[in-house]
């Protein structure tokens, strides 16, 4: 598999399992005390998985005893968080919010028939590679 077929392939487990999470959000928008839940790496577009650099990593932070006296917290790729964009707190507690929900849906959808847009390209490009009559 080339990279960009790999990253393709990255980006849509991301989008599948914040669908998951989303999903349970919205299963959970009447249950008492429920807090909204979102990955911790949810600010990543698709984008920033097929663009990068290989050969570029990204800065690796530690957490200092300075900066956790301060309340900072390590950070955690790919786990589930609580939302930090919540719009509102029902009387109950519960911060789901399900116009939020739904418009995040809608860009994992838009997001994901992107990415589905880019696999079929690649693959078109290989078959015609191949001399298989494929189309870019």
């Amino acid at each position: 598999m080339s990279s960009l077929t790999n990253a393709i392939a990255q980006a849509m487990r991301h989008l599948g399992e914040r669908q998951r999470v989303i999903a349970q959000n919205i299963a959970n928008s009447d249950t008492p005390g429920y807090r909204a839940q979102e990955l911790s790496d949810a600010s990543r577009s698709f984008a920033t998985l097929i663009e990068g650099n290989p050969g570029i990593a990204r800065p690796h932070v530690t957490l200092s005893e300075g900066m956790a006296r301060l309340g900072a917290h390590p950070l955690s790729t790919g786990r589930i968080i609580p939302d930090p964009h919540i719009s509102e707190v029902k009387p109950d507690g519960n911060t789901v919010t399900l116009e939020d929900q739904v418009l995040k849906m809608g860009q994992i959808q838009a997001d994901y028939a992107a990415l589905t847009g880019l696999y079929r390209k690649q693959m078109a490009l290989v078959r015609s590679a191949l001399g298989k009559g494929g189309s870019a």
